[in-house]
C-alpha cells in the first residue's frame, strides 16, 4: 500500500495513493458507507500502531464522480469514517502537489460531504473553501456525570460538533488528560441524550490565549478519543457558523484560531442566504514520509495493536 504522510499544524494525515481494496464507482457517500461497513478492519490496520500513530487521519484517494474535481477522497480515523476533514484536505493538497498532480492555484476535491475547493498558495500553504456550515442549536446545556452542567452550541462543519466557550476546563497543555476525560464524558452524555436528534461525535472547548494575534485557543476531541493537534478545520467551520449566527464575526472578517499545541489557522466566511456560512480555512502542511505499508502473513500485529 503506497502512502504519503504529512502533518497539518502537528496533526498527521496519511494519504493512501494505491493498494487499498476497490470501493467501486458509486457516489462518494455510498463508497464511504462501504468503507465503514466492509473494510473497517483494513482501514483500522492502517491507522493503528505499529504502522500508524495516535491522532492520525487517513485520506483514501478514490476516483471522483464530478469530472471537475482533481480527486475524490474519503477520510477516516481509527474509530470512524468521516464526512470531511479540514486538516486532511490541506495535507492532501500538499501531497498532490508533491506528486505533480496539481500546481499552484485553485482546485476542486470531492468528499462524502460535498465538493470543496483548495487554493494552493505555495508548496505548503493551502486555503480550503469548505461546504456550508451551520449552527443548529444555541446554548444547549448537558448534565455531564462527574462534571456537572456543560453549555455549548451544536453546529455542523463537515462533521458534527458540540462547542463550549468557555470550556469547563482551562485549555492549556498541562490539562490534556483532564480535557480529554471531560470531553469524552461530555460526548458520552451528548450521544445518550441526542439533543435535537443530532449525533455529535466531536467536542470542542475554548479558552483564552496570550499569543498575540490569536482569537482563542481550542481543544478538539475527535471520535477516536485523541485530541486534534491542529485547530481542526471542520471544527473551525462549525465555529465560524456559531460566531456568524451570534453576530460576533462579520462576513469577510478574519480571525486566527490557535490549537492546544500552538499551531494556527486563519479563518473567515461568506454568508449563505439560508443562514449558513461558507468557511475559508488557511493553514500549512508539511510532508514527513513516502513509503509502502507491508501486511505480512504471520505478523501477530498485522491488523494493528488492539487493546
Amino acid at each position: 500500500m503506497h502512502v504519503i504522510d504529512s502533518h497539518t499544524g502537528g496533526e498527521p494525515t496519511r494519504v493512501i495513493i494505491d493498494g487499498f481494496p476497490d470501493l467501486g464507482s458509486g457516489p462518494l457517500s455510498e463508497r464511504a458507507a462501504l468503507l465503514a461497513d466492509r473494510h473497517r478492519e483494513t482501514y483500522r490496520a492502517v491507522m493503528l500502531e505499529p504502522r500508524g500513530q495516535v491522532a492520525m487521519v487517513g485520506a483514501l484517494m478514490v476516483p471522483p464522480t464530478d469530472p471537475t474535481c482533481v480527486t475524490g477522497v474519503i477520510y477516516f480515523d481509527v474509530a470512524a469514517v468521516l464526512g470531511m476533514c479540514g486538516h486532511g484536505t490541506i495535507g492532501l493538497a500538499v501531497t498532490l502537489h508533491h506528486l505533480g498532480r496539481i500546481g499552484l492555484g485553485r482546485h476542486r476535491i470531492e468528499t462524502p460531504a460535498g465538493v470543496v475547493t483548495v487554493e494552493l498558495h505555495d508548496a505548503n500553504t493551502v486555503t480550503v473553501t469548505n461546504i456550508e456550515a451551520r449552527r443548529v442549536a444555541e446554548a444547549v446545556t448537558i448534565d455531564v456525570p462527574g462534571v456537572g452542567p456543560v453549555t455549548g452550541d451544536i453546529a455542523y462543519g463537515g462533521n458534527w460538533f458540540f462547542l463550549a466557550d468557555p470550556g469547563p476546563v482551562p485549555v492549556v497543555p498541562a490539562n490534556i488528560r483532564q480535557l480529554t476525560d471531560v470531553a469524552v464524558a461530555t460526548r458520552t452524555a451528548l450521544l445518550a441524550e441526542k439533543p435535537g436528534g443530532h449525533v455529535v461525535d466531536h467536542v470542542v472547548f475554548y479558552g483564552p490565549t496570550d499569543t498575540p494575534g490569536m482569537q482563542s485557543r481550542n481543544f478538539v476531541l475527535c471520535p477516536d478519543d485523541a485530541y486534534d493537534r491542529s485547530p481542526c478545520g471542520t471544527g473551525c467551520s462549525a465555529r465560524l457558523a456559531c460566531l456568524a449566527a451570534a453576530g460576533q464575526l462579520g462576513e469577510g472578517e478574519e480571525i486566527v484560531q490557535e490549537s492546544l499545541i500552538g499551531s494556527a489557522y486563519r479563518l473567515s466566511y461568506t454568508r449563505r442566504s439560508a443562514g449558513g456560512v461558507i468557511p475559508r480555512i488557511t493553514g500549512q502542511a508539511h510532508l514527513m514520509a513516502e513509503s509502502r505499508l507491508i501486511f505480512q502473513d504471520g505478523d501477530p500485529f498485522r491488523d494493528g495493536i488492539r487493546l
